[in-house]
């Protein structure tokens, strides 16, 4: 059985847009994509989907009766689906298995339903279908009209680096020929933003970029919270639509002191880039899409794990959440689109306000890193 994975397909909904053209337009563009959201009586940053955007999954919502009680989370995941499903050449015909997972899930249904138990001590008929974690992937599984296996699972912001690793060892151990992976979220609520707020990590910042991801200098955290959903097909094989192919992966758990801790070095990052490079010459590696969620903490342990891996001779570092926010769940699928992008535009998209970094290569390889709440670490290594 061939070890060599190949991305037939990858598709998005993000602040970003929902084409690539809309999306490489605004990687390539300086300006964030935050907006301002009311929260206690307190302005605060979220970013949120753009009004066409949201004009595409209202559609979607009005196609069919059935898809109206539909959290957004569910939307978001159909629709890049389908995208990816058409970009891939997959037809209904294919047998491909599905793994989307979401760290928070139905959020906003959620959230609505139990409001409304609280008023009335009664909960609706669909509150309990439409807000459970498996709801994401059956509902593409229905979309699509697919017949393979369907999975969904919850691993916190490495969410959907963790499908991609599960897509693998599906393709690897010849139980399936294809797979459509990836993570959606849609956690801008009140109550999520005031979890966030609660762990002191929501950014307060009046800067004009208040997402300060890969400022190593910043006196405070800066994480903001955005909403959007990607998958990509994957492809057991070298194949002829290929975009770029899966070279190495990596995982590991971090051994906690607390809920939220990460090491001072991050040892969970350094085994999870070890594994994935084990076979790779570091020179090598021309990019490094970071994690970074823009929290002192977060982004600092990361840089000193690429460090201890790498030493000097670093490849150039950049990140999205300083654009588009953090993510969660779908995190890891976003950064892989931008890995992806570079790849093809050949183009380097670094962070305006951090150390100027030069393009002095073509980008050839890209290393993306993940990780969440609970220390589980994933890092994927994508090649032309």
């Amino acid at each position: 059985m061939s070890k060599t994975i190949s991305i037939t397909a990858i598709a998005s909904i993000s602040p970003l847009g929902n084409t690539p053209e809309s999306i490489w337009e605004n990687y390539l563009n300086e300006n964030h994509c935050f907006t301002q959201h009311v929260l206690d009586h307190k302005k605060t940053f979220v970013a949120a989907l753009d009004a066409d955007s949201m004009q595409v999954i209202d559609a979607l919502r009005e196609s069919d009766n059935k898809y109206k009680s539909l959290d957004k989370s569910v939307l978001y995941a159909m629709s890049v689906s389908q995208k990816a499903m058409q970009n891939a050449g997959w037809t209904q015909k294919d047998v491909f298995g599905i793994n989307i997972g979401s760290s928070r899930g139905a959020t906003d249904l959620f959230e609505k339903h139990y409001q409304d138990y609280l008023k009335t001590g009664k909960a609706q008929t669909l509150a309990s279908p439409t807000t459970t974690l498996g709801n994401i992937s059956s509902w593409v599984a229905h979309d699509l009209q697919s017949s393979g296996p369907e999975i969904s699972h919850s691993i916190t912001c490495s969410t959907a680096l963790h499908a991609v690793l599960n897509g693998v060892a599906w393709l690897r151990a010849g139980m399936a020929d294809k797979f459509l992976v990836g993570g959606s979220e849609a956690p801008l609520t009140d109550f999520t933003i005031a979890q966030m707020r609660a762990l002191k990590i929501y950014s307060n910042s009046t800067e004009e970029y208040p997402n300060r991801a890969l400022d190593f200098e910043k006196k405070q955290n800066t994480m903001i919270l955005g909403e959007g959903a990607g998958v990509c097909c994957l492809e057991i094989g070298a194949t002829e639509n290929a975009l770029a192919y899966i070279e190495g992966i990596g995982y590991a758990t971090e051994i906690l002191e607390h809920n939220i801790s990460i090491s001072a070095e991050a040892t969970c990052f350094q085994k999870s880039m070890k594994m994935a490079l084990q076979n790779t010459d570091l020179s090598k590696v021309d990019v490094i899409v970071m994690h970074a969620p823009g929290t002192i903490k977060g982004d600092l342990t990361e840089y000193r794990a690429i460090e201890k891996i790498f030493g000097k001779n670093l490849p150039l570092l950049t990140t999205n959440k300083w654009k588009i926010g953090h993510t969660f769940g779908a995190s890891g699928i976003l950064s892989m689109e931008l890995a992806i992008m570079m790849m093809q535009h050949n183009i380097f998209v670094g962070v305006p306000f951090a150390k100027a970094q030069v393009q002095a290569k073509p980008i050839k390889k890209v290393l993306i890193n993940a990780v969440g709440f609970g220390g589980n670490a994933v890092s994927i290594l994508l090649s032309l």
